[in-house]
């Protein structure tokens, strides 16, 4: 028997919304605004998180270099010196 075999009822409004039980929405780890794409299938209501297609988007800009240094600079402190690296 798994986690997911316990059934929940809900009900659909005017407008066509359905509240997702508490107990589901945490098992599933959805919160506000978390993005849902639903499809039929034999007959049944699927719904699976949404899952952004640049998986990076959230932290792009986020990170910052130590010491105010540029990307080159930092870059050739951490790696040390290109001369003698690519040599076979």
């Amino acid at each position: 028997m798994n986690s997911y075999s316990c059934r929940m009822r809900g009900s659909v409004s005017e407008k066509g919304q359905v509240t997702i039980p508490k107990a589901i929405r945490e098992r599933l780890g959805l919160r506000p605004g978390t993005v849902l794409d639903f499809k039929a299938e034999n007959g049944r209501l699927v719904g699976t998180k949404a899952v952004d297609e640049d998986v990076f988007r959230k932290w792009r800009g986020r990170g910052r270099l130590p010491t105010k240094l540029t990307v080159d600079e930092y870059l050739r402190q951490t790696r040390g010196p290109v001369a003698n690296r690519h040599r076979q």
